[in-house]
């Protein structure tokens, strides 16, 4: 009796076991153009159109109603849109059947902006009961302090990683270059915020430390690589190196982003609109930081490599450590001519 035969194991990483021969540090120019029209795009949408800031940085009106029968934040979505305030933001106290209605406005239309908000409610669900709590007007004030301080923590995370990056690797220039491919991530983001005019809140600046923390990463795993392949491949050039290190890495950046993209997809359709802004922007910023991981960092540090090499300076060095070629020989084999 012949034992029945198990079907061969296929795991998904076989899929990538041949490692690609793509020669990325040749289409830096191509690379190049792409992020510049992207960079050059993003800031001309933020200049013209400008992002569309929310509460948190404006100020506005801050109204709280809670509800006698049992109310959802979805319900109370609901009925807001259907009394005209789409733009408003409801927020649940958990625990409680207390809510908290945020909505732009001017200091002194905060009694006028509640007595709307209650007739609308009333109109979109007359069975309900609910009371008017407080109404308030948050002062511009507190958001320039939250715009201030969300802008320090990009800017110093931005300076700690180049710290970070030139340390680990004993190179400024590879810091440098990497919060370069981080900056080009963080503007195409904003520049998506613009285009689309996405409510840039609290939660945009988590969105962007999000996706420099992502992008960094695969930087680093291909800076790493880059390292150990310079003391294997001495007699290799730099460019053969970089894709060599690209290529080998190319694996474990797909599978990365995958993983990752494929959450961020479910959060898209199935999350709702709480948190749908933060999952488009997010799954734009994951395919930008995938591209600045391959197409940007390395090639900022091949480019100046070729500019140190073009350097005067540096050329003169590498002229006076070449070796001499051999003076021609003095005619008939050295010997002298004697004339009779």
């Amino acid at each position: 009796m012949q034992t029945p035969q198990q079907p061969p194991e296929v795991r998904f990483t076989e899929f990538f076991s041949k490692i690609p021969a793509v020669h990325w540090i040749g289409m830096r120019h191509i690379f190049f153009a792409i992020s510049g029209f992207l960079v050059l795009g993003s800031l001309a949408l933020i200049l013209t159109r400008g992002l569309n800031y929310s509460i948190d940085f404006t100020g506005g009106n801050v109204v709280q109603v809670s509800y006698q029968t049992p109310m959802d934040l979805a319900g109370l979505r609901g009925d807001l849109e259907k009394a005209g305030f789409s733009d408003a933001t409801p927020q649940h106290f958990t625990g409680t059947q207390s809510f908290s209605i945020r909505m732009k406005g001017a200091e002194n239309a905060t009694d006028a902006a509640g007595e709307h908000i209650l007739a609308g409610l009333k109109a979109a669900r007359p069975e309900a009961e609910f009371v008017l709590d407080k109404k308030e007007f948050v002062g511009p004030a507190v958001g320039q302090h939250l715009f201030k301080q969300a802008v320090f923590a990009v800017v110093f995370s931005l300076l700690g990683i180049i710290v970070y990056v030139a340390f680990r690797f004993a190179n400024p220039v590879w810091g440098i270059a990497g919060v370069m491919a981080l900056a080009h991530d963080v503007t195409s983001t904003f520049g998506l915020y613009a285009l689309l005019q996405l409510e840039f809140d609290l939660t945009a600046v988590a969105v962007v430390l999000t996706i420099a923390g992502f992008s960094i990463n695969d930087t680093i795993v291909i800076f790493d690589r880059l390292r150990e392949k310079m003391r294997t491949m001495r007699s290799e050039s730099f460019e053969a190196v970089a894709n060599a290190s690209i290529n080998e890495t190319l694996s474990r950046t797909i599978i990365t982003s995958l993983t990752v993209f494929i959450t961020v997809l479910s959060l898209l359709f199935l999350g709702g609109r709480t948190i749908h802004n933060f999952a488009v922007a997010l799954t734009f910023g994951l395919v930008v930081g995938a591209y600045s991981t391959i197409a940007i960092a390395l090639q900022i540090v091949h480019q100046w490599n070729l500019m140190q090499a073009g350097h005067p300076a540096h050329a003169h060095a590498h002229a006076s450590e070449a070796p001499k070629k051999d003076a021609p020989p003095p005619p008939h084999g050295g010997r002298k001519s004697h004339r009779r």
